[in-house]
């Protein structure tokens, strides 16, 4: 899509469908469930044979969220669970008689919904909405099959590899150049730091996982568990590289970074990094980091805010 005019036009257009449609309130659906609740009930009635493993796909939900949305449904007596005759690992979901019951009720109060804001249109109006959105639909579908692909083809290797340091400060350099105006100070002491650092990877409590792509490095994270000098791990050199950014590397490599940390007891995980980089803070606070400090810095050759995130040992 080339106008950026469209663009916009379409953002808020989804954004005001999100409100309209309720998926801000605590609640859908005129049930006391959450969206993904309420989406998880629809699929289980709808599906045949559906498992934990395709509410993962189908929602676009971690595994872990997914198994917790179960175990609750399950406990509220609206879905069942049995073994598969076909695979005795996998656990097949069904309605219950209350889930059957629920589900009707969501389909009720959505189709009422649709026949209330649609009903005072013409028929070619209601027709252009249904085109309308089944195409962009299938088109946020076909995006998201090219992001898990794009997980798929990824690589996530522990340790050195030859070329690290250099492509690592590289990515750095060429994001932040463009984000926050760092320049050549920057890009030397990331180079300098884990060139460092890469001479310690012999000692236990330190680590570095790359993401590899092909034959390129196209992600870095790494723990350093010595330079704080307490019993902390430091978070560093955490990158992805441009084309790969949003596809679910980020999330995979922090994954490594701390599931490493509480396997080596640390008593806390921090990182520095700077206010305005609203992707990555979001990663952070996902995987339970906190605030903890921001002040004015220049450290890195151009002033920002700079916030310091702390992980307790869970």
């Amino acid at each position: 899509m080339g106008e950026n005019v469209d663009v916009q036009a379409i953002r808020d257009a989804s954004r005001r469908l999100v409100r309209a449609l309720g998926f801000m309130r605590p609640t859908l659906a005129g049930t006391r469930y959450h969206a993904s609740a309420v989406h998880a009930i629809i699929e289980i009635g709808r599906g045949r044979g559906i498992t934990a493993a395709h509410l993962v796909a189908l929602l676009d939900l971690d595994k872990s969220s997914v198994s917790r949305m179960i175990r609750k449904l399950i406990e509220a007596g609206e879905v069942a669970e049995a073994v598969s005759d076909r695979d005795a690992r996998a656990k097949i979901l069904t309605l219950t008689a209350k889930g059957r019951a629920t589900l009707a009720e969501i389909d009720d109060v959505a189709t009422r919904q649709v026949v209330r804001a649609t009903g005072p249109l013409d028929d070619p109006t209601r027709r252009d909405i249904s085109a309308g959105l089944a195409a962009y639909a299938e088109a946020l579908e076909n995006e998201r099959a090219g992001r898990a692909a794009a997980q798929a083809t990824v690589e996530i290797g522990r340790g050195y590899r030859p070329g690290l340091v250099g492509r690592c400060a590289a990515m750095h350099a060429a994001y932040y150049s463009r984000t926050a105006r760092f320049g050549a100070v920057f890009e030397a002491k990331v180079a300098a730091g884990l060139a460092e650092f890469v001479t310690r990877l012999d000692r236990p409590r330190n680590a570095i996982w790359t993401a590899i792509h092909g034959s390129e490095i196209v992600g870095t994270i790494a723990i350093d568990g010595e330079d704080l000098g307490r019993d902390a791990a430091h978070l560093r050199w955490f990158i992805v590289g441009d084309g790969l950014r949003g596809h679910g590397i980020g999330r995979r490599l922090i994954g490594e970074a701390v599931a490493f940390c509480d396997k080596a007891g640390f008593g806390e995980t921090e990182l520095w990094t700077f206010a305005g980089l609203d992707a990555a803070r979001h990663l952070y606070e996902s995987a339970g980091f906190v605030l903890v400090e921001e002040s004015p810095g220049s450290q890195w050759g151009t002033e920002v805010l700079e916030q310091r995130y702390v992980r307790p040992r869970p």
